[in-house]
């Protein structure tokens, strides 16, 4: 088992946004983080991970590492499983799931690991197991080394808490977070989105500016483990005063009307209203607000999973000619599963980045500088 002051902390993101979220995670004074596939990995206390999950943007889901063996056999498996000390993270009174890969082990059946597993904790700790538990642990059995991880997140965390309406294909809050990252957005200017859907762009713009924890409203894994201590979480998630935000500078619109609705309603539980704005239109009517250019980010439908991709051609052009007549001094950010879509709105975009996995398809994010 792993110092309770010294465990190591894995931050999950989408692959492709590595550099993104550990651009985030030492910016939030995270200890010396390297990056790795997958996420970033970092090191601290129990009280860094509930941080991690509470104020991490990017973050898919937290793991923490509590201890590793070896074990070539089965046997072996069962006796190193019954001897670990799982009391001290785990509590009788909670069910755990656990969920097994094996890879270049003698050990390869996942199923009858999982199963040794699964009775040394119940047999020799009193630890109830249930497959319907979102405290999972995770085992990875890799060239024969054991390697046990908690999932301290319990449901992914774009899943923010205070989100209840979302569109046909929505952009999950992590994605849209570490995308406008990249996009050098960091809290201050203007952030517009002419096909909001459910306002995830602008919401997350809101909230960056207003320097909201993003695992405010929800409840999370941890909060279930031995390790847990009620009153100093409290004090971590007390919110502080939300940061002024000069008038509504973040502006979305959607020419379907329900959409808007979503949107409106997704920002006051989020309590961001005071700073967006909504409106129903199509893409060839989006202006800019008054004031200092910012950034347009749009998630258009791809085609893929809402409706002809051959339709979409001509939806592109327009809002392509709509950023170009209109938008002077404006950056773009576009996300898209087709590069030959993103081409068709003539934007001036800077080289193609690294594909991102989102939703079982790749995207990709596209950038300008300052239209002209």
């Amino acid at each position: 088992m792993n110092s309770d002051t010294d465990l190591e902390i894995f931050i999950v993101c989408p692959p492709g946004l590595e550099a993104a979220l550990l651009a985030e995670v030492t910016e939030k004074g995270f200890s010396d983080p390297v990056i790795g596939p997958g996420g970033v990995t970092t090191r601290g206390g129990w009280p860094e991970v509930w941080r991690a999950n509470l104020e991490l943007r990017g973050a898919t889901r937290v793991l923490v590492r509590i201890g590793q063996f070896m074990a070539f056999h089965l046997a072996q498996l069962d006796k190193r499983a019954r001897k670990f000390p799982w009391g001290d993270v785990l509590r009788p009174d909670v069910p755990v799931r656990v969920q097994v890969t094996c890879k270049a082990s003698k050990i390869y059946h996942a199923g009858a690991a999982a199963q040794r597993i699964e009775t040394a904790l119940r047999e020799s700790h009193g630890i109830p197991v249930s497959s319907e538990s979102d405290l999972v642990i995770k085992v990875r059995i890799h060239d024969n080394a054991v390697t046990l991880s908690l999932d301290s997140s319990g449901e992914a965390l774009h899943k923010r808490g205070h989100k209840e309406a979302v569109g046909k294909a929505p952009l999950r809050e992590t994605l849209a977070a570490l995308m406008l990252r990249q996009c050098g957005y960091d809290g201050s200017g203007p952030v517009l989105d002419p096909m909001c859907g459910s306002g995830t762009f602008v919401i997350e713009a809101a909230e960056i500016a207003a320097g909201l924890k993003p695992g405010r409203s929800r409840s999370f894994a941890f909060e279930r483990l031995a390790s847990f201590d009620p009153a100093q979480w409290a004090d971590m998630r007390a919110a502080g005063p939300a940061a002024p935000v000069a008038q509504a500078r973040f502006h979305g619109s959607d020419r379907d009307a329900g959409a808007i609705r979503m949107s409106g309603e997704n920002a006051a539980r989020a309590g961001v209203s005071d700073w967006t704005a909504f409106a129903c239109h199509g893409a060839a009517e989006v202006a800019p607000p008054g004031g200092a250019p910012g950034l347009v980010m749009v998630n258009p439908p791809y085609g893929a999973r809402i409706g002809n991709k051959k339709l979409l051609y001509p939806l592109y052009g327009t809002l392509g000619r709509t950023l170009l007549e209109r938008f002077g001094g404006w950056r773009v950010g576009m996300v898209t599963s087709e590069p030959s879509l993103a081409r068709a709105t003539g934007l001036p975009w800077k080289d193609q980045s690294a594909p991102v996995a989102h939703g079982g398809m790749k995207v990709w994010l596209w950038q300008t500088g300052p239209l002209r």
